[in-house]
């Protein structure tokens, strides 16, 4: 049994912070119930792979996948699934999480199905969800001092129009042109604006369109018209070049697949030089004053969690599913740890 919704939550907050916990947000919870312990477990991983691959390949947000400590796991689930992304301030944002629920809600909602031998047994469940925190997690992780930045596959207009005109008879000429421009690129499926207000001049726009993150600026001039061609700025770079209208579609199209990567690979450059390995305590303390994630070896114990964070407020973001388990000594104790885990400072 799969059941997915989106629902409104209200929770009482005492400090909001926008986006990321505030006292009202929309959010996506999925709730599963299945025969076996594996189906279950099985259905919780595919869940998170399902919202890390939304927050790479469509937020261009790399995160790291793991599960929770004990006692940052969700109440009464067996497990807790998250994937953990780092923002441009250092600190780190749960995007998304999945819980294994064993039969424990089961049991305590006398939640059965009929067996195929007619007997009646506790189902083995999952829940998970994401919400509008990921629009912080997007605003956080990509936007600059001019604004948004936003990943051309989850922009709501994805090119801008810009004409520069003096006279009246201009914007008519440019007029013709930008509808055949926009004609072709809608052909491909891009969203396209064509800003033909004549209330603003063309660098109030430019700031305006730079500020709500539209991936693609198209500027065309008089000029431009005469020698068919059109000036192309990149909101991720700020870079600027002109191209021949001939193919323009096509050009654009490549453009944008080329933003997409950009934007995620910049932010996997970051998270890559904001990562550290560490051994001992002094070494720990001062990186995570700095920011950024911390791979370090932890006894395993709560209170020994608890007090690396009363003294440093740096909290085990994830337990990491893949990769070589490395035994060590734990930065605090001393005492031994089967692996390197992830601390952060977070939101």
């Amino acid at each position: 049994l799969l059941i997915n919704q989106w629902a409104n939550v209200v929770r009482w907050e005492m400090r909001t912070r926008l986006f990321l916990r505030t006292a009202e947000f929309l959010w996506q919870e999925g709730h599963t119930a299945h025969a076996t312990r594996e189906e279950a477990v099985a259905e919780a991983e595919t869940i998170l792979k399902v919202y890390a691959d939304f927050a790479e390949n469509y937020m261009g947000v790399p995160v790291l996948q793991g599960v929770k400590s004990p006692s940052e796991r969700f109440a009464g689930a067996v497990e807790t699934y998250c994937i953990e992304a780092l923002m441009q301030d250092g600190k780190a944002l749960q995007a998304g999480t999945s819980h294994f629920l064993g039969q424990n809600f089961a049991k305590a909602f006398d939640v059965k199905y009929l067996t195929k031998d007619n007997r009646q047994e506790f189902v083995w469940a999952t829940s998970w969800g994401v919400s509008t925190r990921l629009i912080g997690a997007l605003i956080m992780a990509h936007s600059d001092d001019n604004g948004l930045v936003l990943p051309p596959k989850l922009a709501p207009i994805q090119v801008v129009i810009v004409p520069i005109f003096r006279k009246a008879h201009q914007l008519e000429a440019i007029s013709e042109k930008a509808e055949e421009i926009m004609k072709v690129l809608r052909a491909k499926g891009i969203s396209v604006k064509f800003d033909n207000r004549d209330t603003q001049k063309p660098g109030f726009k430019f700031a305006e369109w730079e500020l709500k993150g539209v991936p693609v600026r198209l500027a065309i001039g008089p000029r431009d018209l005469e020698n068919g061609t059109v000036e192309v700025a990149r909101r991720d770079t700020l870079e600027k070049e002109t191209l021949h209208l001939e193919g323009i579609a096509d050009k654009v199209e490549n453009l944008l697949e080329l933003i997409q990567k950009n934007i995620y690979q910049k932010a996997l450059d970051f998270r890559t030089a904001n990562t550290f390995v560490v051994d001992t305590w002094d070494e720990f303390k001062a990186q995570i004053e700095k920011g950024g994630f911390v791979w370090a070896h932890w006894d395993g114990t709560a209170e020994t969690e608890e007090k690396i964070k009363e003294e440093t407020k740096a909290t085990i973001r994830l337990i990491p599913l893949e990769g070589k388990k490395e035994p060590g000594k734990c930065i605090y104790t001393g005492k031994p740890s089967e692996q390197r885990v992830v601390f952060a400072k977070a939101y």
